[in-house]
């Protein structure tokens, strides 16, 4: 049965790890990327999300664990699976010596689905000449020929690992808003892995949040932006307790006046704050990049 018409993940990980010598890349992650709309993933650079990528494209066999995408395994089925998606990252490894025109053509040998007319309307839009040489190209140039080219076979999933690093503002918005979106609103799914904050939240409809090569968030992105906030409170006397109010995940300031990053049960919160002789100050949405902060850093021991 054809995967657009079942209710299957795209991609699905199941509790997978993967060490390099001494080192935990990832650490029993559990990763599900629905049908249609954008998932990206982000955290610092080393917390492994280029990692977890590799297991999906098959560079990569689960040690521990199953990899799935379009319900194959993505190793002995490398053919059917990239076959069906475009893939972005910010090596953008192109033959130099071919031009854009050859470029255009060897890539089209290896996918029965290239559109040829979409690849010349996707030419145009990003003002490529079609006989410059990939060498001669700049960044942004090179960023836009390799999503050509991941894009031609209108692929059901487009995997972009930090598409934009290195990019000037025009391109980075280009690449993310223009062609990410027109790709999610068409029905397909893309996932996008960046470790800048402002990139993700703004072209994202599910975050998945790493750290240390753990998995700590993963939710649709306004679920995530409405359960946290960031409130102010003083206390009379500086205090450890304030790690222990419900839903408290970082606390930060002193020593009278505190920052509180929380999510779960407000009113318990409150409760339990005025059992501390505590008063709100101020109390708002947290951002975006408060929310990931205080997912992915241990809290700070307090001095006071």
């Amino acid at each position: 049965m054809n995967a657009n018409t079942t209710n299957e993940p795209v991609i699905a990980v199941n509790n997978v790890c993967r060490r390099y010598g001494s080192k935990l890349a990832l650490a029993d992650v559990s990763f599900t990327v629905r049908r249609g709309g954008v998932l990206g993933l982000v955290g610092a650079n080393g917390a492994g999300k280029t990692t977890l990528i590799k297991h999906v494209l098959g560079l990569l066999r689960a040690r521990t664990g199953t990899v799935q995408v379009f319900g194959l395994d993505p190793v002995p089925h490398s053919v059917e699976v990239l076959g069906r998606l475009g893939y972005l990252s910010e090596d953008r490894d192109l033959p130099p010596w071919m031009s854009v025109t050859e470029l255009v053509r060897y890539s089209q040998a290896f996918y029965p689905g290239w559109d040829a007319t979409y690849a010349e309307k996707l030419r145009q839009r990003f003002q490529l000449l079609p006989d410059a040489r990939i060498r001669t190209l700049s960044n942004g140039e090179l960023a836009k020929a390799g999503l050509l080219v991941a894009l031609a076979h209108r692929p059901e999933l487009l995997v972009l690992d930090e598409p934009s690093s290195g990019l000037d503002p025009i391109v980075r918005r280009e690449i993310l808003e223009a062609v990410v979106r027109s790709v999610a609103d068409e029905g397909r799914t893309v996932l996008f892995s960046s470790h800048l904050l402002d990139e993700i939240a703004r072209v994202s409809d599910y975050v998945a949040m790493m750290a240390y090569g753990r998995l700590v968030l993963q939710a649709p992105l306004h679920e995530v932006l409405e359960t946290h906030r960031r409130v102010v409170v003083r206390l009379a006397h500086a205090t450890r307790d304030l790690r222990q109010l419900p839903g408290a995940l970082t606390v930060s300031g002193g020593p009278n006046e505190w920052t509180v990053i929380c999510n779960g049960n407000r009113q318990a919160f409150l409760d339990q704050l005025h059992g501390l002789n505590g008063q709100v100050l101020e109390e708002n949405g947290a951002t975006f990049e408060e929310i990931f902060h205080a997912r992915v850093t241990l809290p700070a021991t307090e001095d006071q």
